[in-house]
């Protein structure tokens, strides 16, 4: 078991006219080898629980545990809880310093106290893993593309080797080609070094593709927490907070009440490609 959260409670500007209760009784369990993605509106405590899951930011109230040591422990090293659980935020530039690339992915690891070839062995393993071409490894990170930039950042976390890793919208601002590169490089990794991921997003279609158990969050609680289908089927009420379901969602939902016997938990076009070839077919035969 890698993470659980008890009764967490997050409150912004607590004992001021300006706090917020930014997390509300939060209860999850981030199972080892996991890929989840996280979701909600803007303000909806996503960012919060997650800068929360390697300790950036303390709980008002209640108990994280990883591997079952309670992190909030006198004795507990969150030094190395943060090499174990890695985050990448959502700007790449505010993990990007050195002079240049291969430097900055050597951070990591040489704040662990590791020898100097194995310190650098791990930055190319991680800078391989996410596809950056070598050729930049001398280049200075700011003169990079945002693709780059953000191949750059994961690969900082990666080789400080974490068992889990949270991408605070990895994808944000990038064309399609860039975005689908880079949920290629992380569902490849998930799939070879079975790290456990939590995905935020607000690409509905990115999450169904990729991920297997969906949590919303809306106003700082969790509003579901089951398989993407399941959390789909709830797409009006998404609605209802902000967000909304994959555009394949309403396209069957709309076949199917236009009388095509559609699979309406199709979340991916492949489903729903194949199961709209089935219902024209099961209408030729009748």
């Amino acid at each position: 078991m890698a993470i659980r959260v008890e009764n967490v409670n997050y409150i912004y500007g607590e004992g001021t006219a300006y706090k917020i209760h930014a997390l509300k009784n939060i209860n999850l369990t981030i199972q080892d080898g996991e890929f989840i993605g996280l979701i909600g509106h803007t303000g909806s405590g996503k960012s919060t629980l997650t800068q929360h899951l390697n300790g950036l930011v303390r709980a008002s109230s209640g108990k994280i545990y990883y591997n079952d040591q309670d992190i909030y422990e006198e004795k507990f090293s969150m030094k190395e809880l943060r090499s174990k659980v890695g985050l990448v935020f959502q700007y790449p530039e505010h993990q990007l310093f050195e002079v240049d690339v291969f430097s900055d992915v050597c951070f990591g690891p040489k704040n662990l106290g590791l020898a100097k070839e194995e310190v650098e062995k791990r930055a190319e393993e991680a800078l391989k893993s996410v596809g950056l071409d070598s050729s930049l490894y001398k280049a200075s990170p700011f003169e990079l593309s945002g693709g780059q930039k953000r191949r750059v950042a994961i690969a900082g976390v990666l080789a400080m080797q974490p068992e889990v890793l949270i991408l605070d919208e990895p994808t944000a601002g990038l064309d399609p080609k860039g975005r689908d590169e880079i949920l290629d490089e992380i569902g490849k990794l998930h799939q070879e070094r079975k790290i456990t991921i939590l995905l935020v997003s607000h690409s509905m279609e990115d999450v169904a593709r990729y991920v297997k158990r969906i949590i919303v969050m809306n106003q700082g609680n969790v509003q579901f927490d089951q398989t993407p289908k399941e959390v789909f089927r709830h797409y009006r009420e998404l609605e209802k907070i902000g967000l909304a379901a994959p555009q394949v969602t309403y396209i069957m939902n709309e076949l199917r009440q236009n009388g095509f016997l559609v699979d309406t938990d199709s979340t991916t076009v492949k489903e729903a490609k194949d199961s709209i070839l089935r219902a024209l077919q099961g209408r030729r035969e009748s």
